[in-house]
């Protein structure tokens, strides 16, 4: 029983050292902001910096996909404990898995980030396309229709992400998959709680 309690004390002495909360994964907390920050201010300097769009839309598109995949890959997994992704089946028929790591209470053997890390990783994952979703309100109304496809491909790429983790959190939260035949978001309204838990 002590030897329990000094562990934990030595994890909490680990975390936290002259006041400041360590960091478990914070090359992959840099990289769940850097991808999406940098598409981000591209998106606001690009019409100043160059006159070519095709460069422009290029250059943000490819920053979202490598934040797309590091976020669904990488980062999800190491700072929160969830992973997702679509598998074919022998029948041809695809299937959405959508996993939550079952978290062990003691010290010993989590790997997942710390509190901290999993502010982060949802701040950056729901703020990032209320963001985007701005810019295509601007783009709408000042009728910059070939910046407002660059827009809609950005807001397709933050939302899914969005969603698989939001799908793999309720089953964490459940400890049983979703329905897969129901509506796609009707799992998530009927519980509003994980949407707003986060924050």
């Amino acid at each position: 029983m002590a030897e329990e309690t000094e562990d934990v004390e030595l994890n909490e002495q680990e975390r936290t050292r002259g006041g400041a909360v360590m960091m478990r994964h914070p090359l992959a907390s840099f990289f769940h902001l850097f991808f999406r920050v940098v598409a981000i201010v591209a998106y606001l300097l690009c019409d100043w910096i160059s006159k070519n769009f095709a460069s422009c839309f290029v250059l943000i598109i490819t920053l979202l996909s490598f934040d797309f995949w590091s976020v669904k890959n990488v980062t999800g997994r190491l700072l929160v404990g969830l992973r997702w992704w679509n598998q074919i089946d022998e029948d041809g028929r695809s299937l959405w898995v959508f996993e939550a790591k079952k978290f062990v209470q003691t010290s010993r053997g989590n790997n997942t980030g710390t509190e901290v890390e999993e502010r982060i990783f949802w701040l950056g994952l729901i703020i990032c396309p209320l963001i985007w979703t701005l810019f295509f309100f601007t783009s709408l109304f000042s009728l910059k229709i070939k910046w407002l496809y660059l827009v809609v491909a950005s807001i397709s790429l933050q939302v899914a992400n969005l969603y698989g983790f939001l799908r793999c959190k309720a089953v964490g939260q459940d400890g049983r998959p979703p329905d897969s035949r129901s509506f796609a978001g009707q799992h998530l309204l009927q519980r509003p709680d994980i949407i707003f838990g986060i924050l």
